[in-house]
């Protein structure tokens, strides 16, 4: 990881985001999987953050970003949660049946990372698939 800079700020300012569908419904898969990682790609680039790790899972989904300090933790999540179900249930209306209208739980977990921890952060998003093979 390294510092980012603008025109006034020095930093680097690493959350990991977790947060799940509704009543946890293994929705996230195939086409809805890949479009879901589209859209907080596109999201992140729209806040000038950069996605260093992202998975999404059958029933979870993991975010890693560095953003600009000028965004709480609280608003990020909120926008990604907020504008991410928007766009998903457009293109999936089929989905809604599921989660009562909503697509996400109101709930989410948010850490902050410096540079150590992040490599911890990242290589435990990336084992995610490792695990979820030995639940089943």
């Amino acid at each position: 990881m390294e510092y980012k800079s603008n025109r006034y700020t020095k930093y680097l300012c690493n959350y990991h985001f977790v947060w799940i569908p509704k009543y946890r419904r293994k929705l996230l898969v195939g086409k809805v999987a890949e479009y879901t990682k589209e859209v907080l790609k596109s999201i992140a680039e729209e806040l000038d953050c950069e996605a260093i790790a992202l998975e999404v899972m059958p029933d979870h989904i993991h975010l890693f970003v560095n953003c600009p300090p000028r965004y709480a933790p609280s608003y990020l999540a909120n926008y990604f949660k907020g504008k991410s179900a928007r766009l998903i249930l457009k293109k999936f209306p089929e989905l809604r049946k599921y989660v009562n209208g909503k697509l996400w739980t109101r709930n989410y977990f948010v850490s902050t990372a410096g540079n150590v921890s992040s490599e911890t952060i990242n290589r435990y998003i990336e084992e995610q698939w490792v695990k979820e093979g030995e639940e089943d």
